[in-house]
């Protein structure tokens, strides 16, 4: 029971009780039941200070270890999401880098094709041969064409050799 239901049903009694014929004075008071209002009483509210300043607030030990540990827990699962988020960041990231090299790659294989195929229409021996006579150069005359694959004499200085590779000279 709140203090100002106590407070308003002992001022209700007090009042009731001047009212009150003598034979209803000699019935023993109903303190333990429950409290009747009764209309029109007047409310009366007291006003009272409390001045708390000299009150000493003792420290709890098992409190402090209550709250020390809930702090720790609270730590202790604050990183780990923390950690859980930043590796989840990490690998969008790295998701988009992953992409991005892909679609660098594809394109670079896709350059080299281009030029593979530039080097292979440059190296055309009909197209040689065409821009070759375009120029006003002709077919080379015998004894002109030395092959590097032929033997050579021991202790005479040798020429690197390549699979392939004709020497023209222009001097006959």
């Amino acid at each position: 029971m709140s203090v100002w239901a106590i407070a308003t049903s002992t001022i209700q009694d007090r009042l009731q009780s001047r009212f009150v014929a003598p034979i209803a004075s000699a019935k023993p008071s109903r303190r333990s039941g429950a409290r009747r209002f009764v209309a029109g009483a007047p409310e009366i509210y007291f006003h009272k200070t409390i001045d708390n300043t000299r009150l000493v607030k003792l420290d709890d030990p098992c409190r402090k270890r209550e709250l020390r540990m809930f702090t720790i827990a609270m730590s202790v699962l604050f990183v780990l999401c923390t950690v859980y988020v930043w590796q989840h960041f990490r690998a969008i990231e790295y998701g988009y880098n992953i992409e991005a090299a892909k679609a660098e790659r594809d394109r670079l294989v896709q350059v080299n094709n281009e030029l593979r195929m530039e080097e292979a229409t440059l190296k055309d021996p009909q197209r040689i041969d065409k821009l070759a006579r375009d120029m006003g150069l002709g077919a080379p005359k015998a004894g002109q064409v030395q092959q590097m694959d032929g033997a050579t004499e021991v202790g005479a200085p040798v020429m690197a050799r390549a699979a392939g590779i004709s020497v023209v000279s222009l001097s006959q």
